[in-house]
């Protein structure tokens, strides 16, 4: 026996407790639409504070944690009109003791089907980001014997260089790519062949070592690749070789790629463009610095702006700081902690 509209049972409950599934009375209390997807959306300290419920068809309902909502317990299509009889009843003392509009007490006149209730739609899926190519990665060459004797052939070049020498004392004992320490002293390693020693191949030939490894998950693990793959882009749009420089960038956006669903993608998105067109330059710690005349803290505030304009480079800019203005202030930057 097919189940009739007026045989719909309905419910009261949380919306915190909403399931995907669940067919939700709207807010206009004549309509119902699938719950498609829920996400928890929390407050400042942590606490559950906002549900998101995207419905099925388009759309996404704004709900606080404790409000309570109606959802009908049958079958109903995604989008329909309630009957008046399976419409919730008002709060007891709602309109207590009031005679009805006469609009409402008057038989209905036949009207044409209900319009599809409108519901603001959710921000358009960000296009997908493809990751570099078989032929891309070939255009990354590989390294000249074991990772020891890259950081070795470095050591070697720059036999008066301090920082080189210390940085390839710790990665002779062995370079583990699974210790964050020793990803990071690599990433140093090959900033300081280009930054302070202007060696752009040993950089590279030093930040190949991190630059093919894969996105694990770990954002510490990941930060020095990033920095390494930007650096990396920067060199090789300097030296004219914009292909190889345009793996570099694919692959900084590796993590951008790991996202599947729809709705964390979109958040995520805009939570990397806030980021980008409001990055950290350290402007108030270098102008302390300078103040203080110490020129060893200023240099080293200094390399990491350095650091943060090389990644919005890699990243094309943003929408606060052009290309013509970021590679303008990386001249900058670089003339500075050269000095």
């Amino acid at each position: 026996m097919t189940e009739t509209p007026a045989a719909r049972h309905h419910l009261e409950q949380q919306a915190g407790s909403l399931t995907t599934g669940t067919h939700i009375v709207l807010p206009d209390g004549e309509r119902t639409a699938e719950v498609h997807q829920v996400e928890l959306e929390r407050d400042d300290f942590g606490a559950p504070a906002l549900v998101l419920a995207s419905l099925t068809g388009g759309g996404t309902l704004r709900i606080a944690v404790g409000t309570t909502v109606t959802v009908v317990d049958g079958n109903p299509d995604a989008v329909t009109q309630l009957p008046r009889a399976a419409r919730p009843a008002p709060e007891a003392g709602q309109n207590a003791g009031q005679e009805q509009p006469r609009q409402l007490r008057e038989e209905p006149a036949p009207a044409a089907p209900a319009p599809a209730v409108v519901v603001p739609p959710l921000p358009p899926v960000p296009p997908a980001l493809s990751g570099p190519s078989e032929e891309d990665l070939a255009l990354i060459p590989a390294p000249q014997g074991t990772p020891e004797s890259v950081v070795e052939g470095a050591a070697e070049a720059h036999p008066d260089a301090m920082g080189v020498l210390l940085l390839s004392d710790r990665l002779a004992k062995g370079v583990n790519f699974k210790s964050g320490s020793c990803l990071k002293d690599l990433s140093d390693l090959a900033h300081e062949l280009f930054i302070t020693l202007k060696d752009a191949e040993g950089s590279l030939a030093v930040a190949d070592l991190l630059n093919v490894l894969p996105f694990d998950g770990n954002p510490g693990r990941w930060a020095s690749v990033e920095a390494s793959l930007a650096l990396s882009s920067y060199i090789c749009r300097q030296n004219g070789q914009p292909e190889r420089a345009e793996v570099y960038e694919k692959l900084i956006r590796t993590p951008e790629n790991q996202e599947t669903d729809p709705f964390k993608a979109r958040m995520a998105a805009k939570v990397r463009q806030r980021s980008l067109n409001e990055p950290n330059l350290y402007d108030k710690e270098i102008f302390r610095s300078i103040d203080n005349s110490n020129h060893d803290a200023e240099r080293e505030w200094r390399l990491l702006r350095l650091e943060s304009l090389l990644f919005l480079r890699a990243h094309g800019g943003s929408e606060t700081i052009g290309m013509v203005e970021l590679e303008r202030r990386i001249s900058n930057e670089l003339e500075a902690v050269r000095a």
